[in-house]
């Protein structure tokens, strides 16, 4: 999609009549349909400039320019291209990355720089990186650029940018970017001119930009043979018994939605598959994305969650920095302004992790099931909805097919039944039920002898064991209760100490900001305790779980307290106004929230579970749980 298209003498002219916001909003509304004052503003000033650079008889005058294109099955947009001839003859588009930026400070992260947006400072990505990586995802999933040899040479525009000395924004830590995309600031204008006249010498004779604008998306074979690569002889990604007749059953669905694909037939395939933790969810879903990209279909990951994304991304490219591997795993929101049958196949792992509305703020789309059906022609979604563990979480099976009824599709069910993290106990799953209050079952007692399963009354003792444990291959990690306060201040300060139990002088920190949601694989992350949300979905060989005063046993049940959890849990952010407004209904939910997070938090572990309570008395009672 491109908002503006014209000849570059065309664009000078509505640059020069002041008319050009004007053309662009009023496209801008027709195709996406919002925009605000302060983006009508940048492209007034930004392509003001950019027609400066243009202005020179070494650019023909006919050479095609456009202004926000959209960059392959993502929401982002390229600035500004102008397509032609270079001078050895071979079609050229130049990608220009237009910033009003007038300052940026250095950081320590490859690609990431800090500076400020609305009066406030925020760690970003480089210029130079950013249209480098737009360049990229364009040559990996447009057809027409791949076939064609059509040449993509990016670039980053900083018109108000005037540099000081020792200028932070071209350190050498970021030289590798500049390199491979140049970077131009506010004095460069001539610079820049010269750099996409050796690119644009002549006009194209053959509608280069309209052609790259309908391009059929498609993954490079490139891409294809690198995923194909990356996964084989991975044993973290090995499917066995009932994940490969699922994994099987999947594959022909998705082959005859990219049948109907290529022939833009009607219809449209729903599967919902219900597993609980440790059937294998994760593993046909990233199977399943590997090998339709391997035959080179248009298809996804999707999560809620970014943990499991930033995971299995990181496995897949190992040492690899590859973009193009990252921009197959996206999040839920990512599909408010896909069109109809934007993607062959969507796999939604974590399900019931989906919420109604998209967007820092939650004020877009309508429902992620809902737009997640519409942009596929499969839509596969992997759900256990007794891991809810937000008031945002509206995932559900019911849900689903209400949606999939909406679009007239047909509806697959299936299920995964067979366990194989708890080192295959069958009987740890619904023991952990029964003892949380979650659902009644049969289990009464547990038998540690098919699973080490642990007690301890001390944390630092509970921490020494995972720090044991955690020793060549085997990893083990410690996660809690999110009842501690997380300080925005200190969230890269290993030094503070967040989890404190004054009575055991144990203290621990967070997992550190730095990490991101990739916290899990982290060398030195066994230093800091995990949450909820840098954990699910994820798997380690140990546990160690801290339950914290969140969940007590009082008058011979266990309770649950939210007023226990800490502040800064956005998880169940809105309960003090829901308890007013509907005490009954909000008492429930929060209620299944805790009692659902423990048991996440405790079906992390292929291996074993170590667990300490907060609360004295629950702690006894789950002892007097376990058969010895």
């Amino acid at each position: 999609m491109i908002v503006y298209e014209a000849t570059k003498e065309t664009f000078l002219q509505d640059v020069r009549a002041r008319v050009i916001d004007e053309k662009i909003y009023s496209e801008y509304q027709k195709l996406i349909g919002r925009t605000t004052k302060s983006e009508i503003n940048s492209w007034k000033h930004s392509l003001r400039d950019m027609s400066e650079v243009l202005n020179v008889d070494a650019i023909p005058a006919d050479a095609k320019v456009a202004v926000e294109f959209k960059v392959p099955n993502t929401e982002k947009r390229v600035d500004f291209l102008i397509g032609g001839l270079g001078e050895d003859g071979r079609e050229h588009v130049v990608i220009v990355e237009l910033k009003q930026w007038q300052a940026a400070q250095e950081t320590p992260k490859d690609g990431i720089v800090v500076t400020r947006f609305s009066g406030r400072a925020v760690e970003t990505v480089h210029p130079s990186y950013q249209a480098w990586t737009y360049a990229s995802l364009i040559q990996e999933f447009n057809e027409t650029v791949q076939e064609e040899s059509i040449g993509l040479v990016p670039c980053a525009f900083l018109h108000n940018y005037r540099p000081r000395e020792n200028d932070p924004l071209l350190s050498p830590h970021y030289q590798a970017h500049i390199e491979k995309s140049p970077l131009f600031l506010e004095r460069d204008i001539d610079k820049l001119a010269d750099f996409i006249a050796k690119h644009v010498r002549y006009p194209d004779p053959g509608d280069l930009l309209y052609r790259i604008e309908n391009g059929k998306i498609r993954p490079s074979k490139k891409l294809a043979d690198t995923i194909s690569s990356m996964l084989r002889g991975n044993e973290e990604f090995r499917m066995i018994d009932e994940q490969k007749n699922v994994y099987e059953e999947l594959k022909l669905l998705a082959d005859e939605a990219h049948k109907r694909h290529s022939k833009d037939a009607e219809g449209k395939d729903v599967v919902i598959i219900e597993g609980g933790p440790g059937t294998g969810k994760s593993v046909i879903a990233i199977n399943l994305l590997a090998k339709l990209i391997q035959s080179r279909m248009n298809a996804r990951y999707v999560t809620r969650n970014s943990a499991p994304r930033e995971v299995y991304s990181a496995l897949l490219k190992g040492e690899r920095t590859k973009r193009e591997i990252d921009n197959l795993f996206n999040g839920s929101g990512s599909y408010v302004d896909s069109d109809a049958n934007e993607f062959e196949t969507l796999i939604v792992d974590e399900a019931h992790r989906l919420n109604e509305k998209s967007g820092l703020f939650a004020n877009r789309g309508e429902n992620q099931m809902k737009e997640i059906i519409r942009a596929a022609r499969l839509s596969i979604f992997f759900i256990d909805e007794a891991q809810t563990v937000t008031l945002k979480d509206k995932g559900s099976s019911r849900e689903i097919e209400t949606w999939a009824e909406h679009y007239d599709a047909n509806v697959y069910k299936l299920s995964l039944t067979s366990q194989f993290r708890c080192n295959g106990s069958d009987g740890f799953l619904p023991w952990v039920d029964d003892v949380l209050g979650i659902r009644e079952t049969a289990n009464k007692t547990f038998d540690t002898d098919t699973f080490d399963f642990r007690v301890y009354d001390d944390p630092n003792a509970l921490r020494e064991e995972i720090f044991r444990k955690n020793t060549g291959k085997t990893k083990a990690r410690l996660l809690a209760g999110y009842c501690w306060e997380w300080e925005k201040e200190k969230r890269d300060d290993p030094e503070h100490y967040d989890i404190v139990i004054p009575e055991h002088n144990f203290k621990m920190s967070w997992n550190l900001e730095r990490d991101g949601q990739g916290w899990l694989i982290q060398r030195d992350s066994i230093n800091e305790a995990g949450c909820i949300h840098t954990s699910q979905g994820l798997e380690v060989d140990y546990v160690g779980v801290i339950i914290g005063d969140d969940l007590r046993y009082e008058n011979k049940k266990v309770i649950t307290d939210v007023s226990k959890r800490a502040r800064t849990d956005q998880s169940v952010k809105g309960w003090k106004k829901g308890m007013r407004e509907d005490p009954d209904t909000m008492s429930e939910r929060v209620d299944r929230i805790i009692r659902n997070t423990y048991r996440t938090l405790m079906t992390r572990g292929l291996k074993g579970c170590y667990i300490y309570c907060t609360d004295n008395k629950l702690q006894e009672y789950i002892k007097s749980r376990i058969q010895k």
